[in-house]
């Protein structure tokens, strides 16, 4: 006579395909190298899937599986699954070792040098200098004037020992976006968060240096597009969609044209668009047929135009960029690239606006490698959204508490703009500066 039996299982889950409601009872990496404080938690609220998609590729969680007792000769047979378990996948089976891909391996450990308090002036400065420099580059390939490399590399390498100081300060500012000033603004962010990410992978600084150059010279051949097509404001016909996509092949001929030594720059600009499953373009490469700069150009790129205001489109938030990154792993993006992406940029990169569980406001300006939720923060607002009277520092990594002796803990992050912050002005006004953490004692 057959009877049924619950039994609990462990199931391994990718962190984005995570819900509400299930029980995480193991992680892929040890629990004292994260930010939880328990061992085994049921997932509550957005914040917990925010905590763990910042730490870990996957975890394990528990569910209940509902099976049928066999006679002892019978082949035991699993019965139907239930509640939440059910909806989950079978995990992936893991690639055999021959066929698994591997980044190369990290050859420089960078530590910050300054605070981001004292790199944010030069930062500002830099970064301004970088700004002008791409909007004169690119209006003047439109007249046909020869692209000057030598001071297009000088304004990089000062950018990149920027980035080297503290690449917090240059990754805020490349969250200030201008939608008038698109493509110039584009090509130095892209160059900018491709040398922290060329940091973050322990490349030499030569490489990063030569990789933060062709950020800024990927899409110089978007010079050659008719601006009735590169900013219509519509979707584009087949035709303009064609003339869009010669930007590839233009950027080539444009760096070629140079007679400089620019050849990494080159691939880049003509492979940016190339995607791992070959369905890119312009010359449908697959794989490691794709030359290694272009793919992690190709990921800085996306991500920052998923956030950037454009003339067809609203910015996003940084976490829907990362979930869309983390979607097209293996297919879009090398998949060892995209994870390092997401992990260097966190759920708060340096910029952002948060909302604090006691409704006070700040602007994240640092972010700590290995705690991406307690990054540095900038407070600005109290809790019912009038500015604060003086402005200071709340570093999340030691566990302050607010004034009833509740411990600080980001709830969201909101569009800039909420509550009327406005990252540019606080770095016009130069606010974005490190102060002491104010005490709360009773008088």
């Amino acid at each position: 006579m057959r009877s049924t039996y619950s039994e609990l299982v462990e199931t391994q889950v990718d962190v984005f395909d995570l819900q509400i409601g299930m029980h995480v009872v193991r992680l892929d990496r040890p629990w004292e190298e994260t930010d939880f404080l328990l061992q085994g938690f049921v997932i509550e609220d957005p914040a917990d899937l925010h905590a763990l998609r910042s730490q870990c590729e996957y975890v394990f969680v528990q569910g209940r599986v509902t099976k049928r007792r066999e006679p002892k000769e019978s082949i035991p047979r699993t019965g139907r699954q239930t509640g939440w378990f059910r909806r989950n996948k079978k995990p992936a089976t893991p690639p055999p070792a021959s066929a698994a891909r591997r980044l190369p391996r990290r050859r420089v450990s960078y530590i910050n040098q300054v605070s981001v308090g004292r790199e944010i002036p030069v930062a500002t400065m830099r970064f301004e200098e970088a700004r002008h420099t791409a909007k004169t580059l690119m209006s003047g390939l439109r007249l046909s004037r020869t692209l000057d490399v030598n001071h297009a590399r000088t304004v990089v390498n000062h950018c990149v020992e920027s980035v080297l100081r503290n690449e917090n300060a240059l990754m805020l500012l490349t969250k200030i976006k201008n939608q008038d000033e698109y493509t110039a603004e584009h090509c130095i962010n892209v160059s900018i968060l491709a040398a922290a990410f060329g940091k973050h992978l322990g490349l030499l600084e030569g490489e990063i240096r030569n990789l933060a150059l062709c950020g800024l010279l990927h899409d110089v051949g978007k010079t050659r597009v008719p601006n009735e097509v590169l900013n219509k404001p519509g979707s584009l016909t087949d035709e303009e969609f064609a003339q869009m996509k010669d930007h590839a092949t233009h950027g080539r001929d444009i760096l070629i044209s140079t007679g400089k030594s620019l050849q990494t720059a080159v691939d880049v600009a003509f492979s940016h668009h190339e995607r791992l499953d070959g369905s890119g373009y312009p010359r449908g490469l697959t794989g490691d047929k794709i030359p290694y700069f272009a793919k992690i150009i190709a990921l800085v790129d996306t991500y920052d135009a998923i956030t950037s205001m454009r003339v067809y489109k609203r910015a996003q938030a940084s976490m829907r960029a990362l979930e869309i990154i983390h979607k097209n792993r293996g297919t879009q993006f090398d998949p060892d690239l995209a994870d390092a992406f997401i992990r260097m940029i966190g759920i708060y990169p340096p910029g952002s606006i948060v909302e604090m569980l006691n409704g006070e406001v700040g602007i994240v300006i640092e972010s700590h490698d290995t705690h991406k939720l307690k990054p540095k923060v900038l407070m600005v607002r109290e809790a019912d959204k009038w500015p604060v009277s003086e402005h200071w520092v709340l570093d999340l990594q030691s566990a302050p508490e607010d004034r009833n002796g509740v411990p600080y803990q980001i709830a969201k992050e909101v569009p800039d703009g909420t509550y009327g912050v406005i990252l540019r002005d606080f770095v016009k006004d130069g606010l974005i500066v490190t102060a002491p953490l104010p005490s709360f004692e009773t008088e």
